[in-house]
């Protein structure tokens, strides 16, 4: 069974952890949260965390002023050791510390420095926010998910063979001036872009909200 541990590090509610929860786990202002954070900003039942396929899976559940992971907006993602969330005015830090250190490949002792307590007034947000956003931008482009059937590898090709015929299209009508380091897109190929940008924001919101 896996357990998980936060820390919130910013809000009403700075200096409290949460140390070896069973999934799933919710996060809000309500009773009957797990988490339950003292923050006018944070919906009712603002995000879910839950396991599945040996992945902790973070799920904003539709929340006013939305969930933010390492700085990004996201209604669906997969939570690593290290992540830092935000919701409304608070923010959490996920795993604890040994955890982030082997993951991080830090020494205990450099994690232990930049995890100070927060009841101690010495913890500085702002500077775990940047170390956090510049992991994630660190990490390698994530792959494909785990254990497709069938019909689902078939549709997931299809998907991604649509948006690699619009994305060439783009690429194809880009112009490049001679001794230019800039590239120029007529108005119909930026609409075009556009329109792909479109497509790909509903469609991320449809796999984190399937039934809306």
């Amino acid at each position: 069974m896996t357990l998980v541990n936060f820390r919130i590090l910013q809000g009403a509610d700075r200096g409290k952890a949460y140390l070896d929860l069973r999934l799933p786990i919710t996060i809000g202002r309500e009773e009957g949260n797990t988490i339950q954070l003292n923050d006018e900003r944070i919906s009712r039942f603002h995000a879910k965390i839950q396991e599945d396929n040996q992945h902790i899976i973070l799920t904003d559940l539709e929340s006013t002023n939305g969930t933010k992971v390492n700085g990004l907006d996201c209604q669906l993602r997969i939570l690593r050791f290290g992540d830092v969330i935000s919701v409304g005015r608070s923010i959490l830090l996920y795993g604890a510390r040994e955890d982030i250190a082997v993951t991080t490949g830090e020494s205990l002792t450099a994690s232990e420095e930049l995890l100070q307590d927060s009841k101690a007034g010495e913890f500085v947000v702002a500077d775990l926010m940047e170390v956090a956003e510049s992991r994630a931008k660190a990490r390698p482009s994530p792959g494909l998910p785990d254990r497709l059937s069938p019909s689902q590898a078939a549709q997931l090709s299809e998907l991604l063979e649509s948006f690699h015929d619009e994305l060439g299209a783009i690429v194809n009508a880009v112009q490049i001036p001679e001794k230019s380091l800039q590239v120029r897109l007529d108005q119909a190929t930026w609409q075009h872009a556009l329109k792909v940008y479109a497509r790909l924001s509903e469609l991320i919101r449809q796999v984190g909200n399937p039934d809306s």
